[in-house]
């Protein structure tokens, strides 16, 4: 299996309501895309202050790795993704996504 992990550091002026759309949107990739096992969403919960400045994110479980790569130039995905990446501050400098074998 492949944890494919996704951390956001958000534009301040998103609201609320933004956000969880976001997530929203990427919690339903699960019902759409073959191969994903689960989906997390959420802020950064760690207290020790090491987060870079990325304070919230997601992870995604997929079975394979080839259903990872097939979620990764999926339309839906590809839409979403662009909806974060412009809701990141910087753009694409506003994400880091680390992939591990699981």
């Amino acid at each position: 299996m492949i944890l494919h992990c996704v951390f956001l550091r958000l534009k301040s002026a998103l609201g609320t309501a933004d956000k969880q759309s976001i997530f929203d949107a990427v919690l339903a990739l699960k019902d759409i895309i073959p191969g994903i096992v689960s989906i997390k969403v959420g802020p950064n919960v760690s207290p020790e202050g090491l987060s870079g400045g990325f304070q919230d994110g997601f992870a995604v479980t997929f079975e394979t790795a080839d259903a990872r790569d097939a979620y990764l130039i999926h339309p839906d995905h590809k839409a979403v993704g662009e909806r974060i990446v412009a809701a990141c501050d910087g753009g694409l400098a506003g994400l880091l996504v680390f992939d591990l074998e699981v």
